[in-house]
């Protein structure tokens, strides 16, 4: 089941054009894959000097895991709890830029290990099967 926009809205704190996915293709308790298309847009909110940069990607996969963990305390019954990223290793950036691809981005992030008060993920960003970006990400909740 497809998740849109408007309910993805309600599961994280980032709002507007800060948040940079337009939908939930598919989870379940361990993994989401997500679907958007705003990168190509030059208002884009990361955007400097005219460009969006790979770099940018990290954040992409952070709000990944935070949409995650939005739909799992939501199936749950649980409060969302805002987290604050506090790691990232063995990123690998494939590209340069972002703003010039033509078609949607496409994440895969799984949930690798979790605590009361912390989770870690990977996540994979693609374009057109294009492993774009990839690492792991650890995000202290309730910070």
């Amino acid at each position: 089941m497809t998740i849109d926009r408007n309910t993805l809205l309600t599961l994280i704190p980032h709002q507007g054009a800060m948040c940079l996915w337009d939908r939930v293709l598919a989870w379940d308790a361990r993994t989401i894959r997500l679907h958007g298309d705003g990168h190509r847009d030059p208002a884009h909110p990361l955007r400097s000097d005219g460009r969006l940069r790979a770099v940018h990607l990290c954040e992409y996969g952070a709000q990944a895991m935070a949409v995650h963990g939005g739909l799992r305390g939501r199936a749950a019954g649980a409060p969302v709890r805002p987290g604050l990223l506090v790691a990232l290793r063995a990123v690998r950036l494939n590209v340069e830029r972002i703003d010039r691809l033509p078609d949607a981005l496409v994440c895969e992030a799984e949930a690798l290990a979790e605590g009361a008060d912390s989770q870690q993920y990977a996540f994979r960003i693609l374009h057109r099967d294009h492993v774009l970006a990839e690492g792991r990400a650890a995000v202290m909740l309730g910070a």
